[in-house]
């Protein structure tokens, strides 16, 4: 058996210094490249919030696994600042979003664009700012971008969502345009979701936070508000064709489904087309989701977790009929943020593998899937860097790019 290795090599791309590999270096156990491990012990160790069941084996501190083919973390940038959002350009390079309210572009080397500028004001406070993005399916031709961000109005704060075309000499957006605003606006600076993407009609769904505030959380079960929601949208914000149909008078036509607490990351399945989703819990109660058109996945009505106080949320009840399980959950949380799925075989372990950016988990989670959607296996990497990681996505190279919001981009490839 020869030994794998998970390399971790630090580049401080603005000020040019490389530390060397034997410092920073940590051994895997000894496996053959491209076989995977069988389940070990549950990676969480730490003593849960609460003592609540769950609702089948694995959904909760699923055994441990280890990537068997030798891998490398570089840190190709640290001049970041507060990055939330990061998707792959067509020719490669890297758009981030900045929560102040700026894009970058960074190449797959660490070199960074200076600000682009000409997007809305955002409310930068405390959760929000600029969000997450997404380019479109046609942006070789069209080179439109879209975001979300939270939107400061005489009501109170929103989450948005944005459009406009990245410049030709990428320094602005040019012809911005608010098409979408998850109402009520509410005072909270909290809890806004806001991650986007496209599905595969050439619609958008878009992530939105119940705003945290016990005033506003009970809307996440109000198909009459846009908060606690994915929203199907088109370009143009209007409500998607083929959206389902909620019963309840007055329901928004927009809502693709409902009862989410704080979903920071949205991935659609590369095999099945499915669309998965990570949300924040209170104390404990951290979930993953396969999220079904018209389904209602529960908060605050059931939840794993408990209140910051430390007294049960609502009722105290975990299952309700006609209410979603998560696939998995984490008690204690580690705050899951901006989420992908791995495709391709360069690291052939990883393929179809869900990554996790874990902000006060401080690691990125792999998340190994089933053909039943069941979990059945979990990994943490960077572990050792304290890092809190906001998003990750794929590129076109089939390395992994996260951000965190130290302001770091890492690179993750085979060795």
């Amino acid at each position: 058996m020869k030994t794998s290795k998970f390399i971790f090599l630090f580049s401080i791309a603005s000020l040019g210094l490389h530390a060397s590999c034997s410092a920073d270096e940590a051994v895997m156990d000894d496996q053959d490249a491209g076989q995977e491990q069988e389940a070990g012990a549950p990676v969480e160790t730490n003593r849960p919030n609460a003592t609540y069941q769950p609702a089948f084996e694995g959904q909760i501190r699923i055994g441990g696994v280890k990537t068997a083919t030798p891998i490398k973390a570089e840190v190709i940038s640290s001049g970041l600042t507060a990055p939330w959002g990061i998707t792959p350009l067509p020719d490669g390079r890297l758009l981030i979003t900045q929560k102040a309210g700026q894009m970058r572009i960074a190449t797959t080397s660490g070199e960074l664009s200076a600000p682009i500028t000409g997007l809305p004001a955002v409310n930068p406070a405390r959760q929000g700012g600029l969000l997450g993005l997404c380019i479109d399916p046609d942006f070789s031709s069209n080179r439109m971008v879209y975001w979300v961000f939270s939107e400061q109005t005489a009501s109170g704060n929103l989450t948005a969502v944005a459009k406009g075309r990245l410049s030709d000499n990428e320094t602005t957006i040019e012809n911005p345009s608010i098409i979408y605003r998850a109402t009520p606006a509410d005072n909270s600076d909290a809890h806004y979701g806001g991650r986007i993407l496209f599905d595969a009609t050439g619609n958008l769904l878009v992530s939105t936070g119940e705003r945290a505030w016990p005033a506003t959380r009970d809307l996440a079960q109000s198909v009459t508000t846009g908060l606690g929601k994915v929203v199907r949208i088109t370009t143009d914000g209007q409500p998607a064709p083929g959206n389902p149909t909620f019963s309840t008078a007055g329901a928004l036509p927009e809502l693709y489904s409902i009862g989410h607490r704080n979903p920071q990351g949205l991935a659609i399945h590369p095999t099945t087309g499915d669309l998965w989703l990570s949300e924040f819990g209170p104390r404990g109660g951290d979930e993953i989701n396969l999220v079904q058109a018209g389904a209602n996945y529960g908060w605050p009505v059931i939840t794993y977790g408990i209140d910051y106080n430390g007294q049960p949320m609502g009722a105290a009840i975990q299952r309700q009929e006609g209410l979603e399980q998560p696939v998995y959950y984490w008690d204690p949380v580690i705050s899951p943020s901006g989420i992908t799925f791995y495709k391709g075989n360069r690291i052939p372990e990883w393929e179809n593998n869900l990554f996790v950016g874990a902000l006060s988990g401080t690691h990125i989670a792999r998340l190994v899937i089933d053909s039943n959607n069941k979990v059945v296996g979990e990994e943490r990497l960077l572990v050792g860097e304290n890092q809190r990681f906001r998003d990750i996505t794929q590129g076109l190279d089939n390395a992994l790019y996260a951000i965190t919001d130290a302001g770091r981009l890492y690179k993750i490839d085979r060795e």
